[in-house]
């Protein structure tokens, strides 16, 4: 560890080297003079709150000196921050290290002619920020409308505000050697299991990265072990201090980034993705009815495409009553042909529709869906069951919220469709054992937890919570059961 000298020139000096001051415009040195002696701050324009600053620089101006003559150094120093420093959020260092990174996360730092090698860190920071609305992608009929931000202190306030006990935890660490994210994992003493909190707090520890670039998702691979060949999605993230409330209060643990406006959520399992606020804020039988109806609209989004082109493929297996869903014609193309091609058309009009400017996306994805589906098979390139099933499908996808499981299930979907085309009926029945096995070797951030909980390991309440919104008297800690492997 780094240390300053017992020279306040040398400090001044050092410190302008290491902070770049003259080559940065927005790093600030501001120099104030305190009856005979004198103070220097080192901070960042932008960052700190400049009514609060410029009170504290009043009351310093208006001093004789720092502290009584006999005092130097650590008792200076200490003497200062008890006696003159007036704010909630400040704190005595003798680490260079800690001074360095402090002014880059937009804290202030005050060194003294008298305080020898200790600096004091002021943490008077105030990080731009949007308003807490409603995240756009997971909003609610009642409920509260207001959501994460990419401010790390603004997210653990809105928990802080829900979550009133002295069990919930906020471990602070930092990630990254250049970008030094600040990570803060969040957990309930008295609910979360123990081990398993220790586990995830060595992995931040051991964390060795240059940068968390692109945030959680940086953090998470940091986090995991690549398996690049299974698309299911390891873990889950909301944007909403409620669901993430709730889930502190069942056992779970949260990792919240800053510049992420979103909570990771540890442990996870395939059925935790399934659910949503809404279920929550109907009435039991409500709140089960629109969960089961979601569980069967997605898993046809996976089977009724493929049972389809089965069918096709092998029409013995289709009784008579049901013939009616055989296509009459075949078109120009191979059907197996159509729905892959339908299937990169729709991915194409997703990212033609994020590209596109607000007030147009809507139209132009209607429009565009519209006539390419009128052309193709208008030509004859695409029979109409063709357009109505994949239709049916991008539609059915929206039915959850996690863009990740939906594109899980789209690869699983083209990797029946293939089965299928290849082996007939036992290529399908193939298709769902792999499916299968992909699920159930899928491994959380700590490589033990189940994928597949509350199946294995199974608890007959969790169970049952996963297709019922039944009314619970008490929460019930479930981590322990999760964490087994």
């Amino acid at each position: 560890m780094r240390h300053l000298s017992s020279s306040y020139s040398e400090n001044v000096s050092t410190l302008d080297s290491l902070l770049r001051v003259r080559e940065s415009f927005d790093i600030i040195k501001k120099p104030l003079q305190v009856g005979s002696d004198e103070v220097t701050f080192y901070y960042i324009d932008g960052f700190v709150k400049d009514g609060v600053m410029q009170k504290l620089m009043l009351s310093f101006t208006s001093l004789k000196e720092l502290a009584d003559k006999h005092l130097q150094g650590l008792e200076c120093a200490n003497d200062f921050l008890r006696k003159r420093v007036i704010y909630v959020e400040s704190e005595l260092t003798d680490s260079l290290d800690t001074m360095i990174q402090m002014v880059l996360s937009g804290a202030t730092l005050m060194i003294g002619s008298r305080f020898g090698e200790y600096g004091i860190i002021i943490d008077s920071r105030s990080y731009p920020a949007r308003e807490t609305t409603e995240p756009q992608n997971d909003r609610v009929m009642r409920g509260p409308r207001d959501g994460f931000v990419e401010t790390l202190i603004s997210n653990t306030a809105l928990i802080r505000r829900r979550v009133r006990s002295t069990s919930l935890t906020m471990s602070y660490y930092t990630v990254g050697k250049s970008s030094k994210s600040d990570v803060v994992l969040c957990y309930m003493a008295d609910r979360a299991d123990a081990a398993y909190v220790e586990r995830i707090s060595k992995k931040l520890k051991e964390i060795k990265t240059e940068s968390l670039t692109m945030g959680h998702q940086s953090l998470a691979e940091c986090l995991i072990r690549t398996r690049w060949y299974n698309p299911f999605p390891k873990i889950r993230t909301t944007e909403r201090p409620d669901v993430a409330a709730a889930q502190l209060f069942e056992g779970s643990v949260l990792i919240l980034m800053d510049n992420s406006p979103e909570a990771m959520i540890l442990p996870t399992s395939i059925f935790d993705f399934m659910q949503e606020s809404n279920d929550f804020y109907s009435p039991p039988l409500t709140g089960t009815y629109i969960r089961i109806v979601r569980y069967l609209i997605f898993a046809l989004t996976l089977f009724a495409v493929p049972v389809w082109y089965l069918c096709y493929a092998d029409p013995a297996l289709v009784p008579d009553w049901f013939a009616f869903v055989l296509p009459s014609e075949t078109g120009k193309l191979p059907v197996l042909a159509q729905l892959l091609i339908v299937e990169f058309v729709v991915d194409g009009l997703k990212m033609a529709s994020m590209n596109t400017p607000d007030m147009l996306s809507n139209s132009l994805s209607v429009v565009g869906g519209l006539i390419l589906g009128d052309f193709a098979v208008g030509v004859g390139w695409l029979i109409p069951e063709v357009i109505i099933l994949m239709a049916f499908v991008a539609i059915a996808n929206f039915s959850q919220r996690s863009y990740e499981l939906g594109y899980a299930f789209k690869f699983m979907r083209i990797l029946l469709l293939i089965s299928v085309a290849l082996f007939g009926l036992w290529g399908f029945f193939g298709g769902v054992v792999l499916i299968i096995a992909l699920i159930a070797t899928n491994r959380t951030v700590n490589g033990e937890c189940s994928y597949l909980y509350p199946l294995i390991p199974f608890s007959a309440r969790a169970f049952v919570s996963v297709f019922f919104r039944v009314k619970k008297k008490d929460i019930t800690d479930h981590s322990a059961a999760r964490s087994k492997p």
